[in-house]
């Protein structure tokens, strides 16, 4: 796309609070560099951490809270729809991308889209699931759509079902504003199209270029990098780690995030007689986790859930690891089994484990397929290619009608 476009990103928060803030931060990056204006428009949530010449800090923003009303406003802000609409007529963007807007937001903003050409940037489930995981308390992932159930499965509270099921009827009301959809795995496209949304492009993430790694560690190192919650499926890492333990005591596991499961895993890393050989490194900065990491032999992603993406897999191919990953979600798409890793069920510990130990015992073959995992990784996830994927996406919708201004 040769013209200059301006650009509104709209997302619930600005600061890097996960990896779709990462995403956000460098897609801004990548348009900008392209020539493009790029503004965006967040809650306040979170912007009192950021200095005040922070290169995240959003040029509109409206009244956002991390406190126990989050849920009252997330599901109606009444701040958001006046705000957007000033943006909207101070910036007169030509394309407005929102990526999140059901956690802080509102879908309140959507009926203001009809001004111009919108699309949404569904990063995980949260518009069709109140929790964004569709995953059970039981750990099974559900397959039904959002509704009574989830109050009768005990995924939400009784006094925050009502307020979450509005928030869900009013954005399948006001979803038309939205010309396209994209979305990162075929796996999240289905999710989202068994809910009636339509017009879905499947982009995956992408990530800078990164130079060929430094050597492996002489141990065999394991490493995690994501925040300590249940869905994530630290638990299953260690009860399969221990197995793996009694069979290569060399063994480590470096575990970087933080969480508020950390304690329990620290509890239950304690009761399977695992100190010195696995290390919680807690938060990292980006620069620090990636130094930590970076020696490891492979990557294990065990999610419960079915990972929309799986920016850390494709993190650690970049890195020129080998991956183990839960067979489920938009891991499938980037993990090749036996060729740049493992795909294994979730949550099963003895696969897991046996997984690790062919690994993990073989530093041949975590180089041969950390090799492999680089090659497809540049081929496939570069930050460039996904920057032409968005534009195209852009490009087809400005060929499409005008919408009607209100």
């Amino acid at each position: 796309m040769s013209k200059s476009l301006r650009i509104l990103l709209v997302h619930d928060y600005a600061p890097l609070f996960g990896g779709a803030e990462v995403v956000n931060a460098a897609l801004v990056d990548g348009l900008r560099r392209r020539g493009h204006d790029v503004r965006r428009f967040t809650s306040t949530a979170g912007l009192d951490d950021l200095p005040a010449d922070s290169p995240l800090r959003p040029e509109y923003a409206c009244r956002g809270t991390r406190s126990r009303w989050r849920t009252a406003l997330q599901s109606a802000n009444p701040w958001a729809p006046g705000a957007l609409r000033r943006a909207l007529d101070d910036f007169t963007p030509d394309v407005v991308h929102v990526v999140s807007y059901n956690t802080q937001l509102s879908p309140l903003i959507l009926p203001v889209l009809r001004r111009v050409p919108s699309l949404y940037h569904a990063v995980w489930y949260r518009a069709v699931c109140p929790t964004g995981t569709k995953l059970l308390p039981t750990g099974d992932l559900c397959v039904q759509r959002a509704g009574t159930v989830c109050c009768t499965s005990g995924c939400v509270p009784a006094r925050d079902w009502l307020p979450l099921m509005m928030q869900l009827q009013a954005g399948r009301q006001w979803r038309d504003r939205f010309r396209a959809t994209i979305t990162t795995s075929d796996a999240t496209a289905h999710v989202l199209a068994a809910d009636g949304i339509r017009n879905i492009t499947v982009i995956p993430n992408g990530l800078p270029d990164a130079a060929w790694p430094v050597a492996m560690a002489d141990a065999p190192t394991a490493v995690f990098v994501g925040r300590l919650v249940r869905e994530k499926g630290v638990d299953v890492l260690l009860q399969a780690f221990a197995r793996l333990h009694a069979r290569l005591p060399q063994a480590t596991l470096d575990i970087i995030g933080d969480g508020p499961e950390r304690s329990t895993l620290e509890a239950l890393r304690r009761s399977l007689h695992l100190e010195a050989a696995v290390r919680f490194h807690g938060w990292q900065s980006p620069l620090d986790a990636e130094a930590i990491a970076r020696p490891g032999w492979v990557q294990v992603v065990p999610s419960r859930w079915a990972e929309p993406f799986g920016l850390v897999a494709v993190e650690a191919m970049m890195r020129g690891a080998a991956v183990i990953a839960s067979a489920s979600g938009g891991l499938v798409d980037i993990v090749r089994n036996d060729v740049t890793g493992l795909l294994v069920p979730p949550g099963e510990v003895p696969a897991l484990s046996d997984a690790l130990y062919r690994v993990l015992s073989d530093r041949q073959l975590a180089a041969s397929w950390g090799r492999s995992g680089y090659e497809v990784a540049q081929a496939e996830y570069r930050h460039d290619l996904f920057v032409d994927r968005i534009l195209a996406v852009y490009a087809d919708l400005l060929r499409g009608p005008r919408a009607v201004a209100p």
